[in-house]
């Protein structure tokens, strides 16, 4: 019998050592009309087993004459304590060569090994199974345990609730965000997504557009009036705390240096996207999740692991894979292909035009800029070029140096890369396929921006930013920029 037949289409099995594991086994495999065999070698215990009605045998496993007793099940369970017995049997099983699907029973990672170097299909060891059985209880204990202290904190909001997101949020705040609102609102709180800075990315603008995803300006609103702040997936903007007392924070990354003290925290680093921890929240509290709502959480998981490509976890996977059913598709695949900016291909052209190539590693200026987010889809843009493994593109843009870069080499850590290069004279922030850097031009030049030095400007930071770049990312720079 081939091990890739299913267990329902298998019609007998043997249990040879039925102890404490054993006999669990067997009255499960009975009580759903299965055919068992058991063989042991306590008398005791198999008189015991006949007086269930038990098809029982008594024998030492490790006997060769069990292979013939057994030959006629297609499954044979060995479930014995003994793990030097359970080694015997199975080798006595693989030496006859007939074509059982073996599962055997070990006491540690070592006899675990050599069961399956012996031959069996698969190898349990109960110390590990009754070790994640209890894992899998405490995360299911404490998520209940955290949504209800969630539900009594919004419960307990005087008036609306504001949700915090982070600086120019992405579609994983954004939607992270929106979850946190339906799960107020189900609990009749009234509650507003709160942002700062601009929605500038294509994509963001078509997220927020197509799934109607509402959101006020902070210069639009005063935080006095709100009873209750949250502040969802806001650190790794790289924005300071806001200045309000925070009642609520729910992230997937931790800020350094930087203490909250909320009634209510959750934050997970072993997730990789906020979206996935307010999905587990939007089960846990068995609420009636909306079209636009599952679409936002499952676009924002996978936009945060790049479509599963990146950090991964197996958490954000069953997030995934309970939205899928009620994402909008269409909505989707929208998002994901929105028009391009004239002012983004603009960006596009200049970056293409002055990009300097050594190697697979790519590096460009695309001078003074008004739309700095044009800069990250320029890099992953440039990264589709044959033989371009790494990208980086910086400008300008009012005060301040921008700078965008993109991986696919799986031996370079390009948020680690930046954070060498820069990361005294500005802020770094990222992963290690895609990374960002502001530097404040005056701490990396000395001059200040005005309509008379621009061109001084753009050449300093053009050497001084294509060296650094390339030294850190341990390639030699030409020196020559347009293709070379």
């Amino acid at each position: 019998m081939s091990a890739g037949i299913t267990m329902a289409s298998m019609s007998r099995y043997a249990i040879l050592g039925c102890g404490s594991v054993g006999h669990a086994v067997a009255e499960e495999l009975v009580g759903e009309g299965k055919s068992v065999e058991i063989i042991d070698r306590d008398e005791g215990r198999v008189e015991a087993l006949r007086d269930q009605d038990l098809d029982a045998n008594v024998a030492d496993i490790r006997d060769e004459s069990v292979v013939d007793a057994v030959a006629d099940c297609d499954v044979v369970l060995i479930m014995s304590s003994d793990v030097e017995a359970n080694s015997a049997a199975v080798e006595n099983l693989r030496t006859r060569g007939d074509d059982h699907f073996i599962v055997a029973r070990a006491s540690d990672p070592v006899s675990a090994d050599e069961l399956t170097e012996l031959g069996a299909d698969v190898v349990i060891n109960p110390s590990a199974v009754i070790a994640d059985s209890a894992l899998r209880a405490l995360e299911t204990g404490e998520l209940e345990y955290k949504a209800r202290n969630l539900a009594e904190v919004i419960d307990d909001t005087d008036g609306r609730m504001a949700i915090l997101v982070h600086r120019s949020p992405d579609p994983d705040s954004i939607a992270s965000a929106a979850a946190l609102r339906d799960i107020a609102a189900s609990r009749d709180v009234e509650a507003d997504i709160v942002y700062e800075g601009e929605i500038g990315h294509q994509e963001n603008r078509a997220f927020v557009n197509l799934l109607g995803i509402d959101l006020v300006s902070r210069d639009e609103v005063e935080m006095d009036d709100y009873g209750t702040v949250a502040l969802v997936d806001y650190a790794k903007g790289g924005a300071p705390t806001a200045a309000e007392a925070i009642d609520i924070l729910v992230d997937h990354y931790e800020k350094e240096n930087d203490e909250v003290d909320a009634s209510f925290e959750d934050v997970r680093s072993n997730v990789s996207a906020t979206s996935t921890i307010l999905t587990k929240y939007i089960q846990e509290l068995d609420l009636n999740l909306s079209q636009e709502v599952a679409t936002a959480l499952l676009y924002g998981i996978r936009a945060e692991t790049l479509d599963f490509k990146r950090d991964t976890t197996p958490a954000d996977l069953t997030a995934a894979a309970y939205l899928y059913p009620f994402a909008d598709h269409d909505t989707l695949e929208q998002v994901e292909s929105p028009s391009m900016s004239p002012e983004t291909l603009d960006v596009l052209a200049e970056a293409i035009r002055n990009r300097e190539v050594s190697g697979s590693h790519l590096v460009s200026n695309a001078g003074f800029i008004r739309d700095r987010d044009a800069l990250a889809q320029a890099a992953q843009h440039l990264l589709n070029l044959e033989g371009i493994t790494t990208t980086a593109v910086f400008a300008i843009a009012d005060d301040t140096i921008y700078l965008a870069a993109r991986s696919k080499d799986i031996r370079m850590n390009i948020g680690k890369v930046l954070d060498d290069a820069f990361g005294q004279m500005g802020e770094a922030k990222g992963h290690s396929t895609d990374a960002a850097v502001e530097i404040p031009l005056g701490i990396f030049t000395g001059i200040e921006t005005s309509e008379d030095n621009r061109e001084t400007l753009l050449q300093l930071t053009e050497e001084a930013v294509r060296k650094k770049l390339f030294d850190a990312m341990g390639v030699e720079s030409s020196g020559e920029g347009n293709g070379s």
